[in-house]
């Protein structure tokens, strides 16, 4: 099992910053990726931006040029930094983690677990 803590959500005005960081503990050699995705009020749940193990990123459109992932390897730490805040990027923001077996980690199972969220509103 892994368990998954963010922090960092807050009020911002528009055109502000906020980092948002995320804490694995647990079975954190089975984590395969780990990303960060969003809920808006009376939306699906997205994804905002997404790092592999072997540090592959990829973003949503609506965020890209703004918004910049990054991890602690070492700590198991998730980081999203996120400049020029718009209002409609109010949301609950949710940090994800795919679990996946190999070879190397033949104990592991494929499977994702996440965190509580953090809640992230920009006024405008």
């Amino acid at each position: 099992q892994v368990q998954l803590a963010e922090s960092g959500g807050g009020l911002v005005q528009a055109g502000g910053s906020l980092r948002l960081s995320c804490g694995a503990t647990g079975d954190t050699v089975c984590i395969s990726a780990m990303g960060w995705y969003r809920q808006a009020p009376g939306k699906e749940r997205e994804l905002v931006a997404t790092v592999t193990s072997g540090g592959s990123t990829k973003y949503a459109d609506s965020v890209k040029g703004r918004f910049t992932i990054s991890r602690d390897t070492a700590k198991y730490t998730l980081f999203l930094t996120m400049n020029s805040l718009k209002p409609e990027d109010t949301a609950v923001y949710y940090c994800g983690a795919d679990l996946q077996q190999t070879l190397r980690v033949p104990w592991c199972a494929n499977t994702n677990y996440w965190g509580k969220g953090t809640l992230v509103t920009v006024s405008s």
